[in-house]
């Protein structure tokens, strides 16, 4: 009896321990900065608890609110979401100068979209232009936002056709925002982790990128460790009875 309620706990530990991760964009981050024409970096956090589901992962640069995202350009394909990974490419320019961009992460065979913060591409000698919008629209969140372009169309590449590809529309202009200003260090995002369907209607809005991958890696140590606790405490409760 003793030994098949210690199979059971063991059992129902390891299946407890199991749980579903995603790419985890790191770089850029809030405040970074990259001027036109310079090398722009893109990094992640391999997802561990699959050997499949990101193996064949895209990139895309976007720009737009939370729920109304414009895809620019796929900067990367074929990349390995199952590892840590880095990726650099020469920094677009783009109209207008300002932190308005972020990178999109999708995989045919992963269920989420994940996306970094919020950054700034600047002008080849550093110049920017602050946001257009203070608030994301609907919300009044505050968080900046803007539309922003490629200044050559003609470079872009399209998003990806097959799984999780961009539902925002893509866009060959924009207009130019007047004045200009050193790039912000607090510039924020909304952007999180979204489920499959529509991507405008599940963004989840945070004061921060930051606080957004925080909560995310939050949420899942703290189910990690309530479903730990629980299994420990049945197990311990039939270890008394058989005894």
């Amino acid at each position: 009896m003793l030994s098949r309620i210690s199979m059971f706990a063991g059992f129902v530990l390891s299946a407890a321990l199991v749980a579903r991760a995603d790419v985890t964009p790191s770089e850029p981050g809030p405040g970074s900065v990259y001027n036109a024409g310079s090398t722009c970096t893109v990094s992640w956090e391999g997802d561990k608890d699959s050997t499949t589901a990101w193996k064949d992962m895209y990139i895309q640069l976007m720009t737009g609110d939370n729920f109304n995202m414009v895809h620019l350009s796929t900067i990367a394909s074929n990349q390995d979401g199952t590892v840590d990974g880095r990726f650099t490419y020469p920094c677009p320019e783009v109209n207008p100068y300002s932190a308005i961009y972020f990178y999109q992460f999708t995989a045919a065979g992963a269920p989420d979209k994940t996306w970094t913060t919020r950054f700034t591409i600047a002008s080849p000698t550093g110049e920017t232009t602050p946001p257009p919008n203070a608030t994301q629209p609907g919300s009044n969140a505050a968080i900046p936002w803007g539309v922003g372009a490629l200044v050559d169309p003609s470079t872009a590449n399209p998003p990806p056709t097959a799984g999780a590809a961009a539902t925002g529309s893509t866009t060959g202009s924009a207009t130019s925002a007047s004045g200009s200003s050193t790039a912000s260090a607090s510039a924020t995002s909304g952007l999180s982790r979204s489920s499959t369907g529509t991507t405008s209607a599940t963004a989840t809005q945070n004061t921060t990128a930051a606080a957004s991958q925080t909560a995310d890696s939050g949420a899942l140590a703290n189910g990690q460790n309530f479903v730990l606790g629980s299994v420990l405490a049945i197990a311990s409760s039939l270890l008394a009875v058989s005894l």
